[in-house]
This record gives structure tokens, C-alpha cells and sequence, in this order.
């Protein structure tokens, strides 16, 4: 007979989930998973993982269309089929190494939807008709794409696409339309473009990428139309779909026009997956789909803890990751620290790839700091120009009167690996005193760095 009480249960197999649920083994106790698709959730089967294989095909592609800058030649052409095959293969991969993780860590998975009841110590989780029993229940059951249904704007698997369909294209659209400009919507533009579709983004607010620094988002612009890619600020999209693709009115300031497109792309953000599992019933607080909790994951019912995109953002994999662990370790007994939201990275992999981390600009001032900024452009950087990625800038926000790292903003080739040197910078509460004084190997991009620190203090040598 299948056991069925545990010390811990985790509801959920994402990033949050299997971390949690390895970290809670690690701690000595006996820990349950459930899920009810494939291991690793969204982000490792239809999410992070998936689409950095399909960029990865498209930065290639894009390489080789320009080959003749390096001295070389090539006749570049693709198969789709193969891209798609290639991205699958690789979550297929991830998803078995999560199953190997669970048992090497001796987690017991359990497959099935998971739904809640009252309980003794905790909530009992309820799999397919049995009831099982934990101490601690921890939900990391993720999130789902937005759909707009009153503007047309719910997919059809068809014409009106959300990531996954996006995810396994069978044809690239003539003509697309992205509607939203944040990470996940800039990132299918950048990989439809790079393979020939006539790319359309809209966005309601007056910037794409609006999470992040006004000036690296105008940059981000620039980029997108200097390659083609045309996008419309401060408007409002509803589609109906024919019978070969659909017609789209596109408004702005109470004009609106129609275009002709082959398919469109949702991405106009998340909502935590909280139906049908009984949390009401329990007294769960939700605020517009996502779970109200404390610093350390605590839903206010007894035994009840919820972390990663179900709960407050920012909905990234890393954050859940780092949060399951607080909560785990919260739950041992240890002191962990509470998670500082403001400190963890974004990272957006289109290209030109953008990254940060910390306040803006904008927000310290609003935060009321006094700052010092510094910029230091890839033009100016010996390994970019060698790399021939020659466009970008690397950004970086001080408190004038104490020397902290605030933020840090950057776009351009691999920034997405560059952050994470300020991310540790903020961490270890280094000013810049520190990072004036550290040595950054030549020649690399992370001189760049380096230069914008010094920038900030009137002293940059190379530009």
C-alpha cells in the first residue's frame, strides 16, 4: 500500500516545487511531491528552458546571415521542424533529470491534481481519491497566461497563440502580432523576426519592457525597429478571428485602425493558478489571483505556506526557487533571511539580451535617494567590437551619500550573465568603493562594468 503521510508535501513541480521539495529532503524530512503533468512544471516543459533553445537557434541563424562580417561565408537556411524538435528534446532532458533528482533525494512523487481540505496539522491533500497527510503543505502550483476574452484575445490553438502554441510553431507567420511588450512577449518577437515574419508588438502603456529603465527600454526600442520589428506604444488591440488568420483594430488615443495578421501572441502577463483546489474553502486570502503571504511564505492557515508565481511577484523561476528555500528552512527551524524582492534579477533573452537588477533610476528617486549614475556603452569595450556586437550600454544607479549599489541596467550581448556580478555586488552590500577597486580580466564584456562604476564617479578611462 502507497504511503500516504509525510512530514512535508509540495504541490507543484516547477522551479519552486522540486527545489522546495529537495531542500526539504536534505533537511531530514520525509517529503512528497505531486504534480499532475510532466516534472519540472512550465518553466523546464513550456517556459524558460524551452524558449531559451528556440532563441538559441534563432541567435545562431542570425550569426550566420551575417557570416560575411567575420571573413566567412554561408548560405543559411532552416527547418523549423528541427528547431522545435531540438527545444522539446532539451525539456524532455531537464524533466527526466528532475525525475533523477527525486529520487536520488528520495522524494515521493505522486501524480495527479492535487485538491485541499481541512486537516489536523495541516490542510490534507487529496490525489485521485486518496488522502494524504503532512505537517506542512506547500503549494507551488504556478501560474497560467492572461487572456483577454472580451477583446478576442483567448487562444484558439489555432491563430491566437499563447506561449506554449508559440513554443511549437508549425509555420512562421507571414505577418504576427505580439500583444505585450514585457520578457515573454518581446522574446517570441525577437525569435519570429529573426526568421522572417513581419512582426507587429503592442503595448498599452507609453514603453515596451516597461519593468525596466526608461533609458534601457528607448535603447530596446531602437533595436527592435532598427531590425524591422514594428511596435506601437499606448494601444489597445482586439482581434476576430476569420477563416486564414486574423483581423486586429488596433487603438490609440480613440483612433483605431484594422490590419491583417497570420496569428497573434498573448502576452499580456500571468495568473496564479488557485482554482478548483479548494482554497476558499480553507480561508486562503487571494488577492486577483494570487495568494497573499508573509515574508516567509505563510498563508495564514495552519500548515499552509504557498511560494513562486501563485503568490506576489516578481513571477520568476529563480525567485521561487529562493523562496521555497526560505520557507523550508523557515519551517526547520533555521533563520533564514526574508527574501528582498528588489534584489532579485530579471532577465529578458531577446536580442539585444537585457538585464537588471535594483531600482531604476526613476524609482530610487522616488525612494527618495540622492544618486549617482554611470553608463558605459559596448561601443567603447575591445571584446564587444571583437565580438562584432558593438550596441549596448551597461547602466548602474548609486545612493550618492553612502556609496550603495542601487541598481544596475544593462542591455546588450550577454548581459544575462553579466548581472549577476552586481546582483552578488548588492548582496555582499559592496559600494562602490569596492568595485572601483576590484580587477576585471581583460579582454572581457565584464570590463564594461567595471567602467560604468566608474562613470558614476566622474572617473571612466575608455570612453
Amino acid at each position: 500500500m502507497a504511503d500516504t503521510a509525510f512530514d512535508v508535501i509540495v504541490i507543484g513541480s516547477g522551479p519552486g516545487g522540486y527545489v522546495t521539495a529537495i531542500r526539504s529532503a536534505q533537511l531530514g524530512f520525509k517529503t512528497a511531491i505531486v504534480e499532475k503533468d510532466d516534472l519540472g512544471g512550465v518553466c523546464l516543459n513550456w517556459g524558460c528552458i524551452p524558449t531559451k533553445a528556440l532563441l538559441r537557434s534563432a541567435e545562431v541563424y542570425h550569426n550566420m546571415q551575417h557570416a560575411s562580417n567575420y571573413g566567412l561565408s554561408a548560405e543559411p537556411s532552416f527547418d523549423l521542424a528541427k528547431i522545435v524538435e531540438r527545444s522539446r528534446k532539451i525539456a524532455g532532458q531537464l524533466s527526466g533529470g528532475i525525475k533523477h533528482l527525486m529520487k536520488k533525494n528520495k522524494v515521493n512523487v505522486i501524480s495527479g491534481f492535487a485538491t485541499l481540505k481541512n486537516g489536523k496539522e495541516a490542510p490534507t491533500v487529496v490525489v485521485d481519491g486518496t488522502d494524504y497527510s503532512a505537517k506542512h503543505v506547500i503549494l507551488a502550483s504556478g501560474a497560467r497566461a492572461r487572456t483577454i476574452p472580451q477583446a478576442g484575445l483567448e487562444p484558439d490553438g489555432k491563430y491566437i497563440w499563447t506561449a506554449r502554441e508559440a513554443m511549437v510553431p508549425d509555420t512562421i507567420p507571414n505577418k504576427l502580432l505580439v500583444v505585450g511588450s514585457g520578457a515573454i512577449g518581446m522574446e517570441f518577437a525577437s525569435f519570429f523576426d529573426a526568421f522572417g515574419a513581419d512582426v507587429t508588438v503592442v503595448e498599452m502603456v507609453d514603453r515596451i519592457l516597461p519593468a525596466e529603465d526608461e533609458e534601457i527600454s528607448k535603447m530596446a526600442r531602437k533595436a527592435f525597429e532598427k531590425r524591422g520589428v514594428t511596435i506601437k506604444t499606448e494601444t489597445q488591440a482586439s482581434v476576430k478571428t476569420g477563416s486564414n488568420g486574423v483581423t486586429a483594430t488596433l487603438t490609440k488615443d480613440g483612433k483605431s485602425e484594422t490590419a491583417e495578421f497570420d496569428r497573434v501572441i498573448l502576452a499580456v502577463g500571468i495568473v496564479g493558478n488557485v482554482e478548483d483546489m479548494g482554497l476558499e474553502d480553507l480561508g486562503v486570502k487571494i488577492d486577483r489571483t494570487h495568494i497573499t503571504v508573509d515574508e516567509y511564505s505563510f498563508t495564514g492557515v495552519k500548515g499552509l505556506y504557498a511560494i513562486g508565481d501563485v503568490t506576489t511577484p516578481p513571477w520568476l523561476a529563480h525567485k521561487a526557487s529562493h523562496e521555497g528555500i526560505i520557507c523550508i528552512e523557515k519551517i526547520a527551524g533555521q533563520s533564514p533571511h526574508p527574501l528582498n524582492a528588489n534584489a532579485i534579477p530579471g532577465c529578458t533573452y531577446c536580442h539585444p539580451q537585457i538585464a537588471s537588477v535594483g531600482y531604476t533610476e526613476a524609482q530610487a528617486k522616488e525612494a527618495g535617494y540622492d544618486v549617482k549614475v554611470g553608463r558605459f556603452p559596448f561601443i567603447g569595450n575591445g571584446k564587444a567590437i571583437a565580438l562584432g556586437e558593438p550596441e549596448g550600454l551597461i547602466k548602474t544607479v548609486f545612493d550618492a551619500k553612502t556609496g550603495e549599489l542601487l541598481g544596475a541596467h544593462m542591455i546588450g550581448a550577454e548581459v544575462t550573465e553579466l548581472i549577476q556580478g552586481y546582483t552578488i555586488a548588492q548582496k555582499l552590500e559592496t559600494t562602490e568603493h569596492e568595485l572601483m577597486e576590484t580587477v576585471f580580466p581583460h579582454p572581457t564584456l565584464s570590463e564594461m562594468m567595471h567602467e560604468a562604476v566608474l562613470d558614476a564617479y566622474g572617473r571612466t578611462i575608455h570612453f
